[in-house]
């Protein structure tokens, strides 16, 4: 079996619980190569200001799309900056990591998937924080839509307990 059929993909956000899955895959995958993955979602930071109604009665106002844009723009360099991070973590306890952040179009487990189906991954690594309950349904819980949709296996790292 070649390398890049060994291929981790590393789910990483930068948390404590990304940072556990990160060590953890380390541990069970030693010396593998690995693709340290951060997912950010273009328009996220916009929705804040794009209220259906405002309070004085008028019509609220699509933002400006260099506005827009700009957002985008950070919120790409921030996940890149994430990605580069978890990859020297990676590095640092001997997987052959390399960081790669992408855009989120649909789903950040779709998203996942896919990169891992694009990149002959062997298995998917994420980091949970165990939310359950009503909080896990409302929230989403992108590790158990990993196990719901994925073909590939996934290694789910949970996080401690409050």
């Amino acid at each position: 079996m070649s390398s890049e059929a060994t291929r981790l993909v590393i789910a990483y956000d930068g948390s404590d619980v990304a940072q556990a899955a990160t060590r953890e895959a380390a541990g069970l995958f030693p010396g593998q190569p690995a693709i340290v993955a951060t997912v950010w979602e273009p328009g996220l930071a916009v929705l804040p200001m794009t209220s259906s109604y405002d309070v004085g009665g008028g019509i609220a106002m699509p933002p400006d799309p260099r506005t827009v844009e700009a957002l985008d723009r950070s919120q790409r360099e921030h996940a890149a900056d994430v990605a580069r991070e978890g990859a020297e973590l990676a590095s640092s306890l001997g997987l052959a990591a390399e960081p790669h952040s992408l855009a989120d179009h649909l789903d950040v487990a779709e998203t996942l998937i896919d990169l891992a189906r694009e990149r002959n991954a062997a298995a998917i690594v994420v980091g949970s924080h165990g939310i359950a309950g009503l909080r896990s349904h409302l929230l989403g819980s992108v590790a158990r839509k990993l196990i719901e949709h994925s073909d590939l296996p996934v290694v789910v790292v949970r996080g401690k307990r409050s």
